[in-house]
C-alpha cells in the first residue's frame, strides 16, 4: 500500500500517480485490483450516488458510511477520504474531530480537505501535527460552488497568483500532496514545478504529477460528465439494454430459471 511519503518519493522519480474516486465496496474492490494507486472517497459521491446537484448536503456520517465500505474492499491501493462540507470549517478543533473519526472508524490513510487560505492552512498544520495525513484541493474547490460556480478558476493574474501562494502555503503547512481542479495548464505546471509534493490534477492539463476523476464519468455511468472528463465506456447504455433484455425475458416468462438443487453439507 502506497504511503504519503511514497507518493512524495514517486514525484521525486517522475513516477506518475493514478487516482480515481470510490464510493462503495464493489467499485473500490475493481479498482484495487485494475491497480490504482490511490482511492478518493471523494464527496463527489453525494451526487453520483446520493442523487444531490452538489456536494453540499452531504454529512460526516454519510461520507463515514461509504468510506468503511470503500475501505473494506482495498487491499492495496491508499485510500484518501474527503472531509465534507462544515465539518472542518469552523474550526481546528473540528477539523481533528471529523478527520480523527474519518481515520478511526474506516481505516482510511488519510482526509482532503478544500482551500488554501491562512486559516485552512493552520487547520492542515495542526492535522498533520497530530499524525493525520492530509491531501489538499485548490482550484475549483465544489463547497464553494455557491460562490465561485463550476467554472474554471485562476484565469485572471490576480486568481493565478492567489492559487499558487494557496499551494505553496498548504505544501508548507504539512499537506503530503494537492489536487488542483479546473485550472489552467499553465497555472497547474507552475505549481508543480514550484511544490516538492505531487499535484494530482482533474481539469488542468497534464504537467501534474498525478491525475484523478470521478469514477461514475469513466465508466460513462452518467447522462452528464465535466467538459475535461473522458469516458473510457458506456455503461449507461450497455446497463440499459442488459436491464431491458431482461425485462423482456421475464415477460416472454423466458429468464424463469427451475430452484436449484443444494446437496447436503
Amino acid at each position: 500500500m502506497p504511503t504519503p511519503q511514497q507518493l512524495i518519493q514517486w514525484k521525486q522519480q517522475g513516477r506518475a500517480i493514478a487516482v480515481l474516486t470510490a464510493w462503495d465496496y464493489a467499485i473500490a474492490q475493481i479498482l484495487d485490483h485494475a491497480g490504482v494507486d490511490v482511492i478518493l472517497v471523494g464527496d463527489s459521491l453525494a451526487m453520483v450516488a446520493l442523487g444531490h446537484d452538489t456536494t453540499l448536503p452531504l454529512t460526516l456520517d454519510e461520507m463515514l458510511h461509504h468510506a468503511k465500505a470503500v475501505c473494506r474492499g482495498v487491499k492495496q491501493a491508499l485510500v484518501i477520504v474527503d472531509l465534507p462540507f462544515m465539518s472542518y470549517q469552523e474550526s481546528p478543533q473540528q477539523a481533528i474531530h471529523s478527520a480523527g473519526r474519518v481515520l478511526k472508524e474506516t481505516g482510511a490513510g488519510g482526509v482532503k480537505l478544500e482551500g488554501g487560505h491562512a486559516a485552512m492552512a493552520e487547520t492542515v498544520s495542526k492535522l498533520v501535527h497530530i499524525g493525520i495525513p492530509v491531501m489538499g484541493h485548490v482550484g475549483l474547490t465544489p463547497q464553494s460552488v455557491r460562490q465561485t460556480g463550476f467554472r474554471q478558476q485562476g484565469t485572471s493574474p490576480e486568481d493565478k497568483e492567489r492559487i499558487l501562494s494557496e499551494a505553496i502555503a498548504l505544501e508548507q503547512a504539512g499537506a503530503f500532496s494537492i489536487v488542483l481542479e479546473h485550472i489552467p495548464a499553465d497555472l497547474a505546471q507552475t505549481i508543480s514545478e514550484k511544490l516538492t509534493i505531487p499535484t494530482i490534477g482533474i481539469g488542468a492539463g497534464h504537467h501534474c504529477d498525478g491525475q484523478v476523476l470521478v469514477t461514475s464519468d469513466v465508466l460513462g455511468l452518467g447522462t452528464w460528465k465535466p467538459k475535461f472528463a473522458k469516458s473510457y465506456l458506456n455503461l449507461y447504455e450497455l446497463i440499459t439494454q442488459a436491464a431491458q433484455d431482461y425485462c423482456s425475458e421475464v415477460r416472454q416468462n423466458a429468464a424463469i430459471q427451475e430452484p436449484r438443487q443444494f446437496l447436503e453439507p
